[in-house]
């Protein structure tokens, strides 16, 4: 039986913001819904919800109006991998007589990282700043640098990419940039690394106008410090297929408020109260996916945060839009 089932299962009368936090846990991209009683009754990937909040739904709906009532299912663990091995499935459910969900058959490689799609994408990863909220550890270290594990966040973030086979990395880098280059040089790996420096300080989006000519296609654009474990074929899909020259990729938070809450109108008069309610509201997680045109269109040297050069490109009447 796998170790972790009740990370990949949820009750049908729970909220889409529930749903996502144990879909977060398990990592997986999949949550199986029951009854009470463990029938199986549907499942929900985050591609269903992201499609349902683009739809309009919200966070504190039923997870149900966003779920696939007719997922695919096995009677029993042989029937389970023919069924995984036959299609491109990210789980197989197994259910009992009575419709009860045992057991879940994932494969044998992990869940998320199966079978992933090449994507060789460029990559752009701004990693030029001081870093001033790790300060004192950033007057050692550059924050690319920074260990997470036994890895620098920096390279942590270009294994996630590689793993999509985008082995084509361009880092725009300023501060403490001698040590940057020198780490890569004394720890050498199977990717292309392009160095771009900046003479002054750019801003989160300007140091892109170093790149002007050096892309014919979309790219990627991340901050130093934006690990993100997640399905960027989805996200580049996304894009593609709304026509968007940049998609900001978010992240859904949840805060959940220890009191309870009053919504007060006219002379004091109560007009709601919620107990302890959970707030819940989209975050930038710091990743972009960006035309070359975002790039032809910045003077060189030109310093510019990223959310101007976004707005930039709304006021121009181009498509800019977020991928939940």
């Amino acid at each position: 039986m796998l170790d972790n089932l009740n990370d990949y299962v949820g009750y049908e009368n729970i909220t889409v913001s529930e749903a996502m936090q144990k879909i977060n846990v398990n990592a997986s991209g999949i949550l199986f819904l029951t009854d009470n009683n463990m029938a199986l009754v549907a499942c929900v990937t985050d591609g269903d919800i992201r499609r349902y909040l683009l739809n309009g739904g919200k966070m504190d709906g039923a997870v149900r109006d966003a779920a696939n009532h007719h997922p695919k299912y096995a009677k029993g663990m042989d029937e389970a991998k023919k069924l995984y091995h036959k299609k491109n499935y990210i789980a197989i459910p197994v259910v009992d007589d009575k419709n009860c969900l045992v057991d879940i058959y994932t494969g044998d490689f992990g869940l998320y990282r199966k079978h992933r799609k090449p994507l060789n994408v460029p990559v752009v990863i701004n990693a030029g700043g001081r870093g001033t909220r790790l300060d004192p550890f950033t007057k050692v270290l550059p924050k690319p640098l920074i260990p997470v594990g036994e890895l620098p966040i920096i390279e942590l973030i270009m294994q996630e990419y590689q793993s999509y086979n985008c082995e084509d990395f361009h880092i725009i880098v300023n501060y403490k940039k001698e040590l940057m280059k020198a780490y890569f040089k004394d720890n050498e790996r199977d990717y292309r690394i392009s160095w771009y420096d900046e003479i002054s300080p750019l801003g989160t989006g300007g140091g892109l106008s170093l790149l002007k000519g050096k892309f014919n296609s979309t790219f990627f654009f991340a901050n130093c410090d934006a690990l993100l474990t997640a399905n960027y074929e989805s996200m580049l899909k996304f894009h593609k297929d709304n026509g968007n020259v940049i998609t900001m990729i978010c992240a859904y938070k949840n805060i959940n408020i220890p009191y309870g809450v009053v919504e007060m109108g006219i002379n004091g008069v109560i007009e709601s109260m919620k107990e302890k309610p959970l707030i819940s509201f989209l975050t930038n997680t710091g990743i972009y996916i960006v035309e070359p045109e975002v790039v032809d269109d910045m003077e060189d040297g030109e310093r510019i945060d990223f959310p101007d050069i976004i707005e930039r490109q709304r006021q121009k009447g181009n498509k800019v839009a977020v991928f939940p």
